[in-house]
């Protein structure tokens, strides 16, 4: 009698060992695996945190060829489930590929350099802005707060909600700017015209602000007519290289992060002619601690054209140009809970966004939104605010006592 042989045994073991494989090449993170036939087992000893699914074989050979690629479009297209929490799951893996690739620094800043060399020309700009932000106003309205301020939250307190520390983070700027009634100021990509609005309606100064998005700055206009404000706040639907007017103070919040490194020095010359000698400057950004490229999924699928600066690539802005450095401030765990909270907000309506898209886009930003808390959490990611103004400008705070509610700044 002839014995059969077991090739389902056999490759079982093979996509085993090509999934530990796998899971030591990113850390062994403390999950577990199921298989498209059934078959589960841990990475690690420790408990784990969430099961990842893998339910064809095809998506195996995917992390093979990238793990960050080929996760984000896996998850997206629905050959990889995970069981459990998502953001625990998001946490976990990103804290052990944190952990793995704690050593070395020459290699990811050259694969930085590499990847920063393409300029992003007006029109590449204006596209790419247009991919992420110009999705429509009334997806963004679904799980952003009722300002639509879709960048870093401040929390003042442990209590607060999001609306409130998004709140408290506008205050923290214009504070942090030394607004005064009467006061020209120019805003480089203004989002939905939260901040601008804020500064106008709440520290009674003039702004002219700029934007690539076509859906943002109608949303802008409309809210800031609304308020009768729309004599006070002026928004420009064009590129930030085409200000061209002087101003006591100039502010970015969560621009430089699309502008790309090759432009930094150009954004730098810009802020250099438009403000004033005794004026400030505040750019607020995504950063790292250490120089890499951005991740290939976020790149191709979220933000084109961006890269996350480390804090000495933020310098090429201001060391070019002699600025002087007044205070930088690393916002970082109020980013990790404001991309949480944007997560469950998105979440709870996440089958409205499925009738408006598809199930795909719904679980492509489930992976971003909980990929982007767990990378502040993680300490992969950073959140800069650094405060700026003309070298030899003498009027500036002795302390940082200006920066906080109820107190006031002297110089």
């Amino acid at each position: 009698m002839a014995i059969e042989s077991s090739p389902t045994f056999s490759e079982s073991s093979i996509d085993r060992s090509m999934i530990l494989w796998i899971m030591k090449r990113i850390g062994n993170p403390n999950i577990s695996i199921r298989l498209w036939n059934g078959d589960e087992f841990p990475v690690t000893d420790a408990h784990p945190v969430a099961c990842m699914e893998f339910r064809e074989r095809r998506a195996v050979f995917e992390l093979l060829r990238s793990p960050s690629l080929g996760f984000g479009e896996c998850y997206t297209d629905g050959l990889i489930e995970i069981r459990g929490d998502m953001l625990a799951f998001a946490n976990e893996i990103t804290r052990a590929i944190t952990d793995k690739n704690d050593s070395g620094y020459y290699g990811p800043k050259i694969r930085s350099l590499l990847h920063a060399i393409r300029v992003n020309s007006l029109n590449r700009s204006r596209k790419n802005v247009r991919h992420h932000y110009d999705l429509g106003n009334d997806f963004y309205r679904l799980w952003l707060d009722e300002r639509m301020v879709y960048t870093c939250a401040y929390y003042e307190t442990r209590a607060a909600t999001l609306a409130e520390a998004q709140v408290a983070k506008l205050d923290h700027v214009c504070r942090k700017l030394q607004l005064r009634p009467g006061q020209k100021v120019i805003e480089a990509g203004c989002g939905w015209g939260a901040l601008a609005i804020h500064m106008a309606e709440h520290y009674g100064v003039d702004v002219i602000a700029y934007n690539n998005s076509r859906e943002q700055v109608a949303f802008a206009r409309e809210r800031a007519a609304t308020k009768n404000l729309d004599g006070r706040v002026t928004f420009v639907e064009d590129d930030y290289r085409n200000v061209d007017q002087r101003c006591d103070a100039f502010v970015s919040v969560g621009m430089l992060e699309h502008v790309g490194l090759a432009s930094f020095r150009t954004l730098g010359a810009l802020v250099k002619r438009c403000l004033k000698p005794e004026g400030f400057g505040l750019i607020h950004s995504i950063g790292r601690s250490f120089p890499d490229r951005t991740d290939p999924w976020i790149v191709k699928h979220i933000f084109p054209g961006g890269h996350i600066p480390s804090m000495s690539e933020m310098m090429r802005v201001f060391e070019p140009h002699k600025f002087s450095i007044l205070d930088v401030e690393n916002l970082r765990p109020h980013y990790a809970r404001t991309c949480a909270s944007w997560l469950q907000n998105f979440e709870a309506v996440a089958d409205e966004v499925a009738d408006m898209y598809d199930e795909e886009f719904v679980r492509m930003w489930r992976v971003y939104l909980a990929g982007s808390s767990a990378g502040f959490q993680s300490g992969t990611l950073q959140l800069y605010q650094v405060v700026f103004t003309p070298r030899g400008n003498n009027k500036v705070p002795w302390t940082r006592e200006y920066q906080y509610a109820g107190t006031s700044g002297k110089r």
